[in-house]
């Protein structure tokens, strides 16, 4: 069974917003130990998040959204709460104290969409590139790769070749014949 894991997905705080996700196939029972209960499904619902003890932590916007159609292939539920860091090591807080999640790893949540197929190692490495672009070029070629576009391209390439190597070995295979 696949581990559920937590990160701070935004910015470093403090900041107006941080997106605190976490993915797995508790992520549903951590949002509803936070919340109270799950929003619908793909719907930003304003929410209190309390800690184990009942205490409140933050009035945040709650996210459900149930795999696979997710960026991890996996359950995932996000929070979109206040940015300042007692906010948010409150909310980490809550979430570590909860069984059977651990904070990710760096990388965990890409590593996981390549794992579950929902980004090939160029897209992944594109996305890597794009976290780290710091000038314009960088910014446009990291989009491209994160959107797809080496992989179409080789891709297309492997079409290519396929049908290549079929009419070659029609080729080889019927020189004989006087069609």
């Amino acid at each position: 069974m696949t581990e559920t894991i937590f990160a701070l997905s935004s910015g470093a705080p403090p900041a107006a917003i941080a997106v605190l996700r976490i993915s797995g196939p508790r992520a549903g029972t951590a949002l509803q130990a936070l919340a109270g209960k799950l929003p619908e499904p793909r719907q930003a619902t304003a929410m209190k998040l309390c800690d184990g003890q009942g205490a409140l932590l933050d009035r945040a916007l709650a996210l459900w959204l149930p795999g696979p159609a997710t960026a991890t292939g996996e359950d995932i539920a996000e929070l979109h709460c206040h940015g300042g860091r007692a906010v948010i090591a409150a909310v980490e807080a809550a979430l570590a104290a909860l069984p059977e999640l651990r904070r990710a790893t760096s990388g965990e949540f890409t590593r996981r969409a390549f794992a579950n197929g929902k980004l090939d190692l160029a897209e992944a490495e594109g996305l890597a590139d794009l976290l780290s672009a710091e000038t314009e070029l960088q910014r446009q070629s990291a989009m491209a790769m994160a959107g797809g576009a080496f992989s179409r391209m080789v891709e297309d390439w492997r079409g290519r070749l396929l049908d290549s190597s079929a009419a070659l070995e029609a080729v080889l295979d019927f020189a004989d014949e006087d069609d």
